[in-house]
């Protein structure tokens, strides 16, 4: 199986954007918390979760079609390149209209993940410091409610995910958050305090 760096390199390659690397990245913490927390193939749930969206700036599918663009055409690289099916499996049922469903922990803890860190992002960058360590659980939830905040993370993916993980959503963002909160720095959420501080 490719390593770590291999799946980087191939991150790099297909995404420019820095805000959707630092996604991949902390989609990417929550999914290899997860993999501890559950007894998962860490190495295995952090690939997959670092490259779920690596082909989506180049196809980025808008109109959702499940065997063309986002996340497919990935999947025919990720085969190409010697990634797992197990890997596929869960980066093409992250996508709901790929019609591929989700039977695996680790597809569930993708899916699960994936709407959610971004959302967390968004709430730390509205903070003054723009620090994960700023965000809390229930100003999260609150959030959640705002139809206007964050408006392209699908809610419902966010609290299906946790039903799917079998987990309270409360649980799930506290999770998450703290997976964040390990890898701040490299996600750009330490907060302007913590750096000019430390």
């Amino acid at each position: 199986m490719p390593n770590r760096d291999d799946a980087w390199a191939l991150l790099c390659e297909f995404t420019q954007s820095e805000s959707l690397r630092k996604h991949a990245l902390a989609v990417e913490a929550c999914v290899r918390a997860y993999a501890r927390k559950l007894g998962g193939d860490e190495e295995l749930w952090g690939l997959a979760a670092l490259l779920h969206d690596f082909d989506y700036e180049r196809w980025p599918n808008d109109a959702h079609h499940p065997t063309q663009e986002h996340p497919y055409s990935g999947s025919l690289i990720l085969r190409e390149r010697g990634y797992p099916e197990e890997l596929i499996n869960a980066i093409l049922s992250h996508a709901n209209y790929s019609g591929v469903a989700r039977t695996q922990p680790l597809d569930r803890a993708l899916f699960a993940c994936d709407e959610l860190a971004g959302f967390l992002t968004a709430c730390a960058l509205i903070k003054p410091s723009k620090s994960i360590h700023e965000v809390e659980t229930a100003s999260v939830k609150k959030k959640l409610k705002d139809k206007a905040f964050a408006r392209g993370v699908s809610r419902e993916d966010v609290y299906n995910g946790a039903t799917e993980l079998g987990v309270s959503l409360d649980d799930h963002i506290s999770f998450c958050i703290e997976a964040m909160r390990s890898v701040a720095p490299a996600l750009g959420l330490e907060g302007a305090a913590a750096t000019s501080a430390g």
